[in-house]
């Protein structure tokens, strides 16, 4: 009898290992290296927020996030390029199945990169828009079959007006159409290959367009109901979390090692006891949090037409809270240890320049404790600022 395939959780589990052992490769080089991109791709990781209907994996949103986290643990800039495509991948539930299909599932190994800036033009022609504009933050641009620009729908020379605004959405692109412009020269986080793209002239069928948030649902499933911001965030403050986790594990293996000059063994330091202890409870707070706050919205998902603001707000909270206290957790493993950790050869240095690329992520903004507090003390807030 054939076994049945691994969940997505334990696929992520049994390809840790590999993506751990070429975390140094993928930073080098600031892509997946192609081996474990196909890995990937065939264990169905990049899928999984598509609708079951079109033959994606369309998990529960739990489960989601604690692969993003296992993915963190191995490496944070593979689970950063995981989060980004299977998220974006919830779109495939606002277009015409099989558009979206042919999209995600008939191109083998399918991933649709995105940006997030509308700075891209979109005139109106017949059938379509011809899309132009160079636009940025194009994580895992390099592996992508398809290519989404964000851009204004542009008609008789001026934008054309939804609701009082003018109208943007997002345009998919086959990759070949468009130029990958190598800008991802950066600190940390270097292997999600998040390059600029530039489009020109390109024409994209009204089909292969999608609104923001307003398109109406064609898969009514439970996943489909979160704000795909908050989604995003889930899964990046689950990354922290792994990348976190993995940091202190690392630090642990260097305490039993490390004599530094005129002191004894790391770990036999009362300092470092103190501290190993204060980011464990951290660490283990900050996990907590995020999951009680994933677990409840997915309640809402299950038994309510929509997520109720208190849910988004908990959820909001707890994403940017976790990234911060996982910041908290690397910086103080960096600081114990000391001249060690200085070197790229020395993994704490990697964990050290990812996180703080990620505190500077839109959801790593302190502005978001500010936007649920407004909605604890009772003030009003649109669907749009949770």
């Amino acid at each position: 009898m054939n076994k049945p395939p691994p969940s997505p959780l334990e696929a992520a589990r049994r390809l840790a290992p590999l993506i751990r052992a070429r975390a140094d490769e993928i930073e080098r080089t600031r892509e997946l290296p192609r081996e474990i991109f196909e890995a990937m791709a065939d264990a169905g990781l990049f899928h999984l927020a598509v609708p079951r209907a079109i033959g994606g994996a369309e998990i529960d949103f739990p489960t989601y996030v604690q692969v993003m986290e296992e993915l963190g643990k191995a490496d944070a800039s593979t689970a950063w390029i995981t989060n980004q495509v299977a998220t974006f991948g919830t779109y495939a539930a606002r277009m015409a199945p099989e558009v979206a299909r042919r999209i995600w599932i008939e191109t083998p190994r399918s991933i649709v990169a995105n940006t997030p800036s509308p700075n891209a033009q979109a005139v109106v022609v017949p059938g379509g828009y011809r899309v132009s504009g160079r636009q940025g933050f194009s994580t895992g641009c390099r592996h992508a079959s398809w290519i989404t620009a964000h851009g204004t729908v542009i008609e008789n020379g001026q934008p054309r007006m939804k609701d009082g605004k003018p109208e943007a959405r997002y345009f998919i692109m086959p990759i070949g159409e468009v130029e990958l412009v190598d800008t991802w020269h950066v600190r940390g986080m270097r292997g999600t290959g998040t390059h600029h793209f530039v489009a020109k002239e390109v024409f994209v069928p009204e089909e292969r367009t999608v609104f923001l948030a307003a398109a109406p649902l064609t898969d009514s499933g439970p996943r489909y109901k979160i704000p795909i911001q908050l989604a995003f965030a889930g899964g990046d403050g689950a990354i922290a979390l792994g990348l976190a986790r993995s940091c202190l594990d690392a630090f642990h293996a260097l305490a039993a090692d490390k004599t530094p000059r005129f002191q004894g063994l790391l770990r036999e330091q009362p300092l470092v006891q103190l501290k190993v202890g204060q980011a464990e409870a951290t660490l283990r707070s900050g996990r907590a949090f995020l999951m009680e706050a994933v677990r409840e919205l997915w309640d809402d998902a299950l038994s309510l037409p929509a997520i109720t603001m208190g849910r988004r707000a908990a959820l909001r909270a707890a994403t940017t809270h976790a990234i911060h206290l996982a910041a908290q957790v690397v910086d103080s493993v960096y600081a114990m240890s000391g001249a060690t950790a200085v070197f790229e050869s020395h993994p704490i240095q990697r964990y050290f320049q990812d996180i703080h690329v990620i505190t500077q992520h839109l959801h790593g903004r302190l502005s978001h404790y500010e936007l649920a507090g407004q909605y604890w003390l009772g003030l009003p807030l649109t669907d749009t600022q949770l």
